[in-house]
């Protein structure tokens, strides 16, 4: 009898024997950029809407995003700047919601910002600006956030069922934004991913992106000994190349460069980096080689790269020798050596400091066009929850909007 129900009238009938039991048109699990975007669209066509989150307030990742100031997405945004599995995915939700549309809603909200490199960016204020602006939507359209709300489980009859540290709901639609593993210490757990392989789906194995790496042994201290020091540099690994500022840390290497390149390494792999690519080394040896003869070699690379840099790099190199006793041979494996000095990770940092998780919710599993499952009709996965995660610039904001919109609007105009 229950099964001819609607699922307005299952919660009607579950009320009587659990008076806290709320029904909504869809829940959001995950109030963050995701969560948020889907909430004020969705509300928006006039959907009832509930957003959970276990942590205090929402939007948190906004708020320390880029150094307080929220990179918020980027200017050059294209299905390029995204690694998947299925690398197609994201070109649907991209060109429904673009960083042009986003850029258009900032416009409007009348928040200020600037663009730095590589076509990123800020707010010129505060990252809060666009937590408010995310935010707003929902205060106009009635959506109930509730914070410090744990889900306890998740059940689908005929509608999906939720019990809560905060009472049970029930809902027509239930979206998943809950984010990856990355930066526990504000929140990040894996409940997303165990929740989607509850209901029979599969997920890509997670693993730490946009992460510094590390090193151990005399290759840790060698590198260590050269902490502070910044400078281009183009890194390659598993034929993808980054060229951007590579820093040196007390555990290893980090900066956008290597940030960005960590995204593809895997265990095992090492770095090529060319230390200096916007110079033909072999041609500047030689022309120091004709000018300055009696110049040694260190002193000449010293020119062009840190000290201490040069010294490491040249450890098995007599750099004190004269430029005039290179042959033509040696000054070419020197060049080779400055553009392709190889080190090997022994890992990263992990989700400690990782800005985003790679992997995720299988993209074979869901629409690419509403972000709804295959398999569970009802059910969606959006953001970095799903296996679709962006470079470093802006881009994984633009993913949260773009797939947070893209389910909005399908919940918004689902009339079942």
């Amino acid at each position: 009898m229950i099964k001819q129900l609607s699922c307005n009238a299952v919660a009607a009938v579950l009320h009587v024997h659990n008076s806290r039991m709320q029904h909504y048109d869809t829940i959001i699990i995950g109030a963050g950029a995701a969560g948020l975007m889907c909430a004020g669209t969705a509300a928006g066509y006039g959907k009832s809407v509930l957003l959970l989150d276990h942590v205090d307030k929402p939007g948190k990742k906004i708020l320390i995003s880029g150094g307080g100031r929220c990179n918020f997405t980027n200017r050059f945004c294209s299905p390029a700047n995204f690694i998947s599995a299925n690398p197609h995915f994201c070109k649907s939700a991209l060109a429904r919601f673009s960083a042009d549309d986003f850029i258009a809603w900032v416009k409007q909200s009348g928040i200020s910002y600037h663009e730095r490199s590589h076509g990123q960016l800020f707010c010129d204020d505060s990252a809060r600006d666009i937590l408010d602006m995310l935010l707003q939507p929902c205060r106009d359209f009635g959506v109930r956030i509730a914070t410090q709300t744990e889900v306890l489980s998740v059940q689908k009859k005929e509608c999906f069922m939720l019990k809560t540290s905060r009472g049970n709901f029930s809902s027509d639609t239930l979206v998943v934004a809950t984010g990856g593993l990355s930066i526990p210490k504000i929140g990040a757990t894996g409940f997303g991913l165990k929740l989607a392989e509850s209901f029979g789906l599969n997920v890509i194995p997670p693993v730490a992106g946009l992460a510094p790496f590390t090193f151990t042994g005399r290759e840790k201290d060698a590198l260590k000994a050269l902490a502070g020091i910044s400078l281009d540099v183009r890194v390659t690994c598993r034929n993808h190349t980054f060229t951007e500022a590579m820093l040196f840390t007390h555990r290893g290497l980090s900066g956008p460069a290597m940030l960005q390149i960590s995204s593809y390494w895997r265990p095992g792999d090492a770095l090529l980096i060319d230390l200096l690519p916007d110079r033909d080394t072999a041609v500047f040896l030689h022309q120091k080689q004709q000018q300055r003869p009696q110049a040694q070699l260190a002193t000449v690379l010293s020119e062009c790269l840190p000290k201490r840099l040069v010294q490491l790099v040249l450890k098995n190199y007599p750099g004190e020798n004269r430029l005039r006793q290179f042959s033509e041979k040696q000054i070419q494996e020197l060049a080779n050596l400055l553009h392709s000095w190889r080190l090997k990770p022994n890992g990263t940092e992990g989700y400690r400091t990782a800005e985003v998780t790679v992997g995720g919710v299988d993209t074979d599993e869901l629409s690419s066009k509403t972000m709804q499952s295959k398999q569970v009709p009802g059910l969606y996965f959006i953001g970095e929850v799903v296996d679709v995660t962006g470079h470093l610039g802006g881009f994984n904001f633009q993913w949260a909007w773009s797939s947070g919109y893209a389910a909005g609007m399908a919940i918004a105009t689902c009339t079942a």
